[in-house]
């Protein structure tokens, strides 16, 4: 498989490694984002020790642990009955060179033993802190990651000396791998997201209906079980989850509609809400003047575009792929395409919004994201408390060029948004799919900024 990107990951990686002390590092992140191809790569022209825990008995993860060392040195495999006998095998090795130890889904470990944190501190303070070598505890786990290695409970706090949460590639990123045209690439992002998987699932040789035919909706398809497979990794009993993920991806984003949706009363359904949201299946806006921890206006939302499509038509459809896959594609998902690439479409927007900030385009501004209250929306706002400035923007994947309508429709909501004193710099931004009316650009103020696909294309593939 092509490795693609993660050059400023990689560069972090090296350049520990090339420190003249020891290093433990943290690499950490959801199921399919790529932590076993960065460490492969990274370790790749290194002397290195690599170790893929799996999900078997304590004793029988040892005994392939020490094996794995011996392997690597040709030597013949210890007789060994302990962790701390395993780790000060590894630690008689890294005392000899400059090693690279990969220890990859490090949590399997742990649920078989919660004990092993504190054998890994001692080895860390005892042994690799005497060496030059660097130590790498990865996981897919991210809950077991955050509270056995990085919490303040756990023995291994303040012992890191780095850290990498490894997210989704952005679009930017991703048309590295996507080589259609902008406008399809973006319809290809929204299907795939930005999962290094997903992506590299897709023929970009073939179009993207026949994509979607042959690696999604055929039963026999790589992604037409995935989102259950990695439900049923996390969770004991996925349904009700399932119903909750169902729901969010139909539509229903606040709290009361996903517990209508879903059939789940309102009490039971924050604890699901709370689980899916740090398994990082959703996510929880709030308005962007709003404080995310004060707040009551909660939407949920699925963050990964595979999951949202799955979410959005195979489920619901399962009986129908079964047998006419090709009908449930041409009845049933084309025609609300246009929707769905809609809330991709403004993910990619804000991703566009940086970048023009990054290039002087735009002004500065600290935040952006969406508003509403009440009957009231505005796609994204960015904030700039510091300077007091304001941007508004409004997004349209849609087949008719913008025009002075919506112009108006967002001058008539800024009185809505209640931030900052009344004499704020108030700016303005249009993205458009499908371009602008003839002379819109002429008729507009100085403050007024209006983005195409050919700016997608420029400022981000």
């Amino acid at each position: 498989m092509t490795f693609y990107d993660r050059r400023d990951e990689l560069t972090t990686l090296r350049s520990a490694f090339q420190s003249d002390e020891h290093e433990l590092f943290v690499v950490y992140g959801r199921r399919r984002v790529g932590k076993t191809e960065l460490l492969t790569e990274f370790a790749s022209d290194r002397p290195h020790i690599y170790f893929l825990a799996s999900q078997e008995a304590e004793t029988r993860q040892r005994e392939k642990f020490v094996s794995q060392i011996a392997a690597t040195f040709d030597e013949r495999v210890p007789r060994i009955e302990t962790w701390d006998d395993a780790l000060a095998y590894l630690g008689e090795k890294v005392a000899d060179q400059k090693l690279l130890v990969i220890i990859d889904e490090f949590p399997y470990l742990v649920a078989e033993n919660d004990s092993l944190p504190s054998y890994v501190q001692a080895f860390v303070d005892h042994q690799l802190a005497e060496s030059d070598s660097m130590l790498v505890l990865c996981g897919s786990s991210v809950s077991t990651m955050e509270s056995e290695v990085l919490g303040h409970e756990s023995p291994l706090f303040g012992r890191r000396t780095g850290q990498i949460d490894l997210q989704p590639f952005s679009f930017s990123q991703s048309t590295e791998i996507i080589s259609y045209p902008i406008e399809d690439a973006i319809r290809s992002f929204s299907i795939t997201g930005g999962t290094p998987l997903y992506l590299t699932q897709f023929d970009y040789g073939q179009s993207l209906r026949e994509n979607v035919l042959s690696n999604i909706l055929s039963p026999t398809a790589p992604l037409f079980n995935e989102p259950e497979f990695l439900l049923r990794t996390e969770l004991r009993n996925p349904a009700r989850y399932m119903s909750i993920l169902e729901a969010i991806a139909t539509g229903h984003t606040t709290p009361k509609e996903i517990a209508g949706s879903a059939g789940i009363d309102s009490g039971p359904l924050s604890k699901y809400l709370q689980t899916l949201k740090r398994l990082r299946f959703i996510d929880r806006d709030v308005p962007v003047t709003a404080s995310p921890k004060q707040s009551k206006r909660s939407r949920y939302r699925i963050g990964d575009g595979f999951l949202r499509f799955w979410f959005r038509f195979v489920e619901p459809n399962r009986s129908g792929i079964e047998e006419a896959p090709a009908v449930v594609f041409e009845e049933a998902i084309e025609p609300a395409m246009p929707e769905f690439v809609s809330w991709a479409f403004e993910d990619i927007a804000r991703e566009l919004l940086w970048a023009a900030i990054r290039t002087g385009e735009l002004n500065q501004y600290a935040e952006i994201g969406p508003w509403w209250y009440g009957g009231e929306e505005i796609d994204l706002v960015g904030l700039a408390p510091g300077s007091e400035r304001i941007l508004f923007t409004e997004v349209k994947w849609t087949t008719d060029p913008v025009g002075m309508d919506l112009v108006e429709s967002l001058r008539g909501k800024t009185d809505a948004v209640r931030w900052g004193p009344d004499t704020r710099t108030e700016s303005f931004a249009l993205v458009s799919k499908s371009g602008f009316e003839d002379g819109l650009a002429r008729t507009l103020p100085d403050n007024w900024t209006l983005f195409d696909l050919s700016d997608v294309e420029r400022l981000l593939a």
